[in-house]
């Protein structure tokens, strides 16, 4: 400490330790230490000496406290701003609020979505704001939307408030949902991982329990995937069903608006609501087929989803309804266009197909993406993140030919119809498995890309409707399974998930309690698989090939009579009437109800 003496300045020791200013709260304070007392004494008495005789005195140093406060107040607001956006789950480009209309007077029926709140994907435009898009270069350069969308408005007139808008990837280009200019926000189930894009806060906004439901745009998966990641219901209707007017267009022959929501009855609402169909009695599937190639691509236990759907189907509906596909297989001699971008190269696997189509869904996107925002890019030089602008580089210059890329769009879409038919639901994955970790390399290998699109491809390119089912946890993140119906088949596939929702989360709940490993399916249902995959290769003509696969069903459980019943039917097709024999009378032995060997595949 100092003293003002008489005639002079007297230096004192003040307590029995020194002070110091320290970045760091544990070194503030330190004793000295007795054998350096002196020395340090002397050293501190110099010092302040010099700072005494400089010609700005002893405020040079409460300047340099000031700054140091100073950037500590600044520190401390962006960590309160940090944490006050993370309330909300960093969702939210801005809030606001459309109001509905004022209720009905009794006896006139409330309006059909009273009471909901709902967020919108900041590629719909508000009057008054400006539609951001996921990029603060395309905010900057575009001036606030005159009107607002027609879809939005159809909400709030049907009783729904609108509370804000929502993130998105940028320029909607993305599917992990991350964006270095908003941040990305937070999956409530599991933070560490990515909530999906590109319409990644309209799903965390819904999964997080702030709105009941939500607005994003589905191109190649922008609704299905955040939805798979966050947990939650996620539609994407038919193609062209609901209006796309009043956003900003990605790619217009692949973008359809979709929702979300965590109640299967608000979703259902909701899409009634904008895709204009009349209520009427539930309808019910007749076939529920299980795409058997594309659940080989799961990364996770398959059992740990097709259990819970074979379950809650038999549940429901009995065993008649559920068969096997190999959809690559179906959809190779329904896409010829197809094999023209294979450059008539063939490959023995049926997943080839698959790539095929997702690899023409790419080229599709691409060309029109860049048809519709290459001259904003040319002349604005946004700074776009990394991978994007390689992204889009990089297709530019390996895009397939557009006709086949369209022919292969109208071509899916009659494969799919003439399947489905009117009352059939194609079940497939909507990922490939847990969401990645947050900055992970996966995000962007041409595997992972590559291997998601093969799944997104399927509804994006026939444009049927399609609905992310989620099926609680495996490993502490969200699992889920999707239903797709024919394009138009909207109402069934709404109705579907009203009738069997119920039971899937009791089946999925059970299956969360069980240890599951890549080998954990049983028996009975690996023999219920071959034997599927027997009666395609029998109605294909393919009979060695049938007599192979039933083989392997009875391998697997040989206590089953259909399985030699319908061996003994391929057998007699090749001639071999002596193993057909033998194959009835095992029929026959294991059930006494068969009083003959049919050759019905059954």
């Amino acid at each position: 400490g100092w003293i003002k003496g008489g005639e002079g300045t007297k230096r004192k020791r003040a307590a029995r330790f020194w002070c110091y200013p320290s970045p760091s709260p544990s070194a503030a304070c330190s004793l000295p230490n007795p054998d350096a007392r002196k020395k340090k004494r002397k050293k501190k008495i110099k010092e302040e000496e010099k700072t005494m005789a400089s010609p700005y005195g002893p405020s040079s140093n409460l300047w340099v406290l000031l700054g140091l406060g100073v950037a500590s107040i600044f520190i401390m607001t962006r960590r309160m701003r940090r944490r006050a956006l993370k309330e909300d789950f960093g969702a939210f480009v801005e809030r606001l609020q459309l109001l509905p209309p004022p209720p009905p007077a009794p006896p006139k029926a409330p309006h059909p979505l009273s009471g909901l709140t709902f967020a919108v994907a900041d590629i719909f435009d508000i009057e008054g704001y400006v539609t951001g898009f996921g990029n603060l270069d395309w905010a900057r350069t575009h001036e606030s939307a005159a009107r607002t969308a027609p879809i939005i408005l159809a909400l709030v007139d049907g009783g729904a408030t609108c509370i804000g808008k929502t993130i998105i990837d940028e320029l909607a280009y993305g599917m992990s949902g991350e964006n270095k200019h908003y941040d990305t926000p937070t999956n409530p189930t599991v933070p560490e991982r990515v909530p999906g894009g590109c319409s990644s806060g309209s799903a965390v906004a819904v999964a997080s329990g702030l709105a009941e439901f939500s607005l994003g745009v589905d191109t190649i998966g922008g609704v299905r995937i955040p939805g798979a990641y966050c947990g939650i219901l996620a539609f994407r209707p038919s193609y062209a069903a609901v209006s796309t007017l009043g956003f900003v267009p990605v790619s217009p022959s692949l973008d359809t608006i979709g929702f979300f929501s965590k109640d299967p009855n608000v979703l259902r609402r909701v899409a009634y609501l904008l895709i204009q169909a009349p209520y009427s009695g539930l309808r019910q599937p007749r076939n529920i087929f299980i795409a058997d190639d594309c659940f080989e691509l799961l990364k996770i236990p398959t059992s740990r989803v097709t259990r819970v759907l074979i379950n809650s189907v038999e549940k429901l509906f009995g065993k008649k309804l559920l068969k096997h596909l190999n959809l690559g297989d179906y959809l190779s001699s329904k896409l010829p266009s197809l094999k023209q971008l294979q450059n008539g190269k063939k490959n023995g696997d049926s997943k080839s197909t698959l790539f095929s189509l997702a690899k023409a869904m790419q080229s599709l996107f691409n060309h029109e993406f860049r048809n519709n925002h290459e001259e904003w890019i040319s002349s604005t030089k946004p700074a776009l993140d990394p991978f994007i602008s390689a992204q889009i580089n990089r297709l530019a210059d390996d895009s397939l030919a557009l006709d086949c890329c369209q022919s292969a769009r109208e071509e899916s879409r009659l494969a799919l119809n003439a399947l489905l038919k009117d009352e059939g639901i194609l079940v497939l994955p909507t990922v490939l498995g847990l969401p990645p970790k947050l900055n992970a390399k996966e995000l962007s290998s041409e595997d992972y890309l590559n291997h998601t699109f093969c799944l997104s491809a399927i509804a994006s390119m026939s444009g049927c409707c399609q609905v992310t089912i989620p099926l609680g946890l495996f490993e502490k993140c969200p699992v889920s399974v999707s239903f797709i119906a024919r394009h138009g088949g909207d109402h069934l596939l709404l109705d579907t998930i009203q009738t069997m929702y119920a039971i899937l989360q009791e089946q999925a709940d059970i299956a969360s309690k069980s240890n599951f490993s890549k080998s954990s399916i049983t028996n009975e249902e690996s023999a219920e698989i071959a034997k599927e995959k027997g009666n395609v290769a029998y109605k294909d003509k393919q009979w060695q090939k049938a007599i192979s696969l039933y083989t392997e069903a009875i391998k697997l459980n040989g206590k089953n009579a259909t399985y030699y019943s319908n061996r003994a039917a391929a057998y007699l097709e090749l001639g071999s009437y002596l193993q057909a024999e033998a194959d009835c009378s095992s029929a026959i032995n294991l059930d006494k109800k068969v009083s003959s060997c049919k050759i019905t595949i059954i």
